[in-house]
């Protein structure tokens, strides 16, 4: 599941958290959310950030041989 999370501080400081989104496609997500919040001070990426969504070629297989014995 997708999140988003917003902590606002008393000082207006707000602080962003995405979650359940792999790869850089959380940046799509927010941009229109930080361009209306404003000057974004502080980024940190998390290991889905940096993480890939698997793709056919990748995915293991396992085939099974028999002897004609």
């Amino acid at each position: 599941m997708e999140t988003l999370e917003f902590i606002i501080y008393p000082d207006g400081r707000v602080k962003e958290k995405v979650t359940g989104i792999v790869g850089a496609s959380c940046l799509e997500v927010t941009a229109a959310i930080e361009a209306e919040l404003g000057l974004v001070v502080n980024e940190e990426k998390t290991a889905a950030y940096f993480a890939q969504k698997a793709t056919e070629s990748e995915k293991a297989t396992n085939q099974a041989t028999f002897s004609a014995w």
